[in-house]
């Protein structure tokens, strides 16, 4: 009897399929940021800005604490079921918490109902990018020759910044063309509903996408779970060293430096998005050539000596953003888009080849979960709390850097990653 052929598909389709589900996840967290103020008089009691503020960035934050639970079922899904059920399932549950949360009646209309309703949104959006983010990068990385992980890999991380600027450009765009009162009022659920486009588009993508060879490989090894994630202990330890630092540097820079601007903008506070969406490209460019230079020199030595360039700049870049013009605004978020943007761009690639193939997806996604709730998700409410507690603006500059020297000490004794097997 003959074998039955392994089916294959174009790596444009692969890089495609882990792409368009970062693009709709990023979307929405970043349309959230953006939206942030708005949201906040819509879905809490008229208390003072702060409170709302702090009550909006919260539940920010909540959505990535959701991810480590998400982290462990969708990782399961990916590790028992495959790959390709994993991606097809988050980006089902993401695109319809999202359009249902632009669909949502706010505080004055069901009172306290209001924001449990948005907070059961955000708990879902986090508990799918728990397995989305992790999930797509595995699926890329091991679908890509040893040579050109790093660069094939960093499609899923442009998939998030193309997210990220889709969503500026649609804040922008909605701050632009309608006044403040209905931009507060009905205008920031526009972004939210039209999301629908990117579901439909992904979960057509994906629905026939081919399982990879270690996709179908771990699938029958079913390891237990609790053993595997203590075994994973140091991996998952090190990705906290390696992608903590950077993703609370651009949560500070993309999303809280951006809010803060526009909301205490006396007029014109739509040219902070503007700015804001112009610097996300230099980010996008950045993050594939992250990946390839991480394929010629090695991911830990670029890795680190982009961390120790983050340090260097983040407080300068810090001050340009929040008290210069808009060209210096852009002057400091560019300051910091190349080290940030290659960053995350080899980080892919470097976290999935640490973790070994018995339970992939479901350690690294529980370890990516837990680092973006510590450090990422949170680094607006952070950043807001120790500007409110300290009276310093730069504060959140010296948080970044502590971020940036627990990653340096994790990193110094790693080996390079770039060689090693994944199928083992």
């Amino acid at each position: 009897m003959a074998d039955t052929p392994v089916p294959t598909q174009s790596a444009l389709r692969t890089a495609l399929a882990g792409l368009i589900g970062n693009v709709l996840e990023w979307f929405d967290f970043a349309v959230y940021g953006y939206f942030a103020s708005d949201i906040g008089k819509q879905f809490f009691s008229h208390s003072s800005h702060t409170a709302q503020q702090f009550l909006t960035f919260g539940t920010f934050a909540l959505g990535f604490l959701a991810r480590p639970a998400g982290s462990l079922v969708l990782g399961w899904v990916g590790d028992r079921i495959g790959r390709r059920a994993l991606l097809t399932l988050s980006i089902s549950m993401m695109g319809i918490a999202t359009l249902v949360l632009g669909l949502l009646p706010t505080y004055d209309q069901i009172g306290v109902l209001a924001p449990l309703l948005l907070l059961s949104m955000r708990l879902i959006q986090g508990f799918s990018l728990g397995g989305e983010f992790t999930g797509s990068m595995v699926y890329t990385t091991e679908g890509s020759s040893p040579l050109m992980r790093g660069l094939v890999s960093s499609s899923t991380a442009a998939g998030t910044t193309i997210g990220f600027i889709l969503g500026s450009g649609t804040a922008w765009l909605v701050n632009s063309y309608l006044p403040p009162d209905q931009v507060t009022s009905w205008g920031w659920r526009i972004p939210f509903v039209g999301s629908v486009v990117f579901l439909i588009a992904g979960y057509l993508l994906r629905r026939g996408i081919v399982e990879t060879a270690e996709g179908e490989k771990a699938r029958t090894i079913r390891p237990k779970l609790l053993p595997s994630l203590i075994a994973d202990r140091l991996p998952i330890l090190q990705t906290f060293g390696i992608v903590a630092m950077t993703n609370a540097a651009y949560y500070l820079t993309f999303t809280y430096a951006v809010e803060r601007r526009k909301s205490l903008a006396v007029e014109s506070g739509e040219l902070f998005l503007l700015a804001n969406t112009i610097t996300l490209f230099v980010v996008l460019i950045s993050k594939p050539l992250g990946g390839w230079l991480s394929d010629k020199v090695g991911r830990r030595k670029l890795m680190m000596t982009l961390t120790v360039a983050v340090m260097a700049l983040i407080y300068p870049a810090l001050h340009f953003m929040l008290y210069g013009e808009p060209s210096g605004f852009v002057l400091g978020q560019v300051l910091v888009a190349i080290p940030i943007g290659m960053a995350l761009g080899l980080q892919g690639a470097m976290v999935v080849e640490i973790f070994p193939l018995r339970s992939r997806v479901t350690s690294m996604s529980l370890a990516y979960s837990l680092t973006l709730a510590l450090a990422g998700g949170t680094a607006p409410l952070v950043s807001s709390w120790l500007i409110e507690s300290l009276g310093h603006p730069l504060a959140p500059a010296y948080y970044i850097t502590i971020y940036g020297l627990i990653g340096l000490a994790i990193m110094w004794p790693m080996a390079e990653t770039n060689t090693r097997r994944l199928d083992e």
